[in-house]
């Protein structure tokens, strides 16, 4: 499966919690190729509809979020050093000797994470692992006047690189976290529209600022509505070095779309996705999970009077770096699995826990 143009541009777009335009203008443009009812809300949330040829029908909504972790400039000092905190969940260490990409209202600043070399480290600092507070952006300013010209206390900045293709149907970016969810739901909805569409109305949509919590998918489940509603998003690989199988059971690149079951995911959805894998000869593994998800599913699931929820993960490794990656027959196999799902359901479709 190569890169395609729209996976592409979601993964290239800078867009941390809050600042999600760049990416969500890339979806939309994705969206707007097979729907016609696109729709924003007011902070920043983004649906497309595709109805079903019978009207009046309940409605499936597939959410991934478009917001990425990145860092955001709190205080700009007289050397011209930007200094910030951590919009999302960072590993400091990831951070040490990146290029960064700082968003301002002029455009895009380029700039490098320093730190003391360590040449000048003590014995004792060599010893620590690295904290945020211990590093700034440099970029490249004489002093903070010029900074100051070029950037303003409450800029953003990501991690700067472009995706890189690899072996073995395998990409390399940032921001797969959650593009991919985002782009996924985009796609099975893209896959239901060029058939026909589904005995449902099928909604991809975007939640923005999940990384700072979930806070999106509580507005987006408010407003919409849905009847069922799945939130995808990534999940461990576990081939990678320290991650242990006996916690999140495993998960390998290749092993398709993960179906997570948990007391606050809807039983019936599970095993209806878990059915349609093993009808459409789709690969699958499964997940559990005992209290929170970690992921929209966490706020969807009670909204208003109650949303009935399921979760579907993507193997990833690397989670929250510059380099995580992906294995794209995944990515493929997780929109097939989704878009079969809305073509399963009937006007009879019960799902209710009694």
């Amino acid at each position: 499966m190569p890169l395609d143009d729209t996976l592409r541009s979601l993964l290239a777009a800078q867009g941390p919690s809050g600042y999600e335009s760049a990416p969500s203008a890339a979806w939309r443009a994705g969206a707007e190729r097979f729907s016609s009812d696109v729709a924003a809300d007011v902070m920043g949330n983004l649906t497309a509809r595709v109805p079903s040829p019978e009207s009046g029908r309940p409605t499936l909504a597939l959410v991934g979020h478009i917001d990425e972790i990145g860092l955001i400039v709190t205080h700009i000092d007289d050397k011209g050093r930007l200094f910030f905190i951590g919009v999302g969940g960072w590993d400091p260490q990831v951070l040490v000797s990146q290029r960064v990409d700082v968003t301002t209202k002029d455009g895009v600043v380029r700039g490098v994470v320093g730190r003391k070399p360590i040449h000048l480290l003590e014995e004792d600092e060599r010893k620590k692992a690295v904290e945020l507070k211990d590093l700034y952006v440099d970029i490249g300013a004489k002093d903070g006047d010029e900074a100051k010209s070029l950037v303003r206390v409450g800029d953003v900045a990501v991690i700067a690189g472009e995706p890189v293709e690899l072996p073995n149907d395998r990409v390399v970016s940032r921001a797969m976290d959650n593009r991919l969810g985002a782009y996924i739901a985009l796609e099975a909805a893209r896959l239901v529209a060029e058939a026909g569409g589904a005995p449902w109305d099928v909604v991809a949509s975007v939640a923005v600022q999940e990384e700072v919590g979930l806070n999106g998918a509580r507005a987006l489940a408010h407003g919409l509505r849905p009847d069922v509603a799945i939130v995808i998003d990534v999940t461990h690989e576990t081939d990678t070095l320290g991650v242990d199988p006996k916690r999140i059971n495993a998960h390998p690149f290749g092993s398709g779309p993960v179906i997570e079951r948990g007391t606050i995911l809807n039983a019936k959805v599970s095993e209806q996705l878990i059915e349609v894998a093993e009808a459409q000869g789709i690969p699958y593994t499964l997940m559990a999970s005992a209290r929170a998800t970690g992921t929209d599913a966490d706020v969807i699931h009670f909204s208003r009077n109650g949303v009935v929820t399921g979760g579907i993960g993507l193997a990833l490794r690397y989670m929250h770096s510059a380099v995580e990656m992906v294995q794209l027959d995944d990515v493929a196999n997780c929109a097939k699995l989704l878009a079969a799902f809305a073509q399963q359901l009937t006007p009879e479709s019960d799902f209710s826990r009694g």
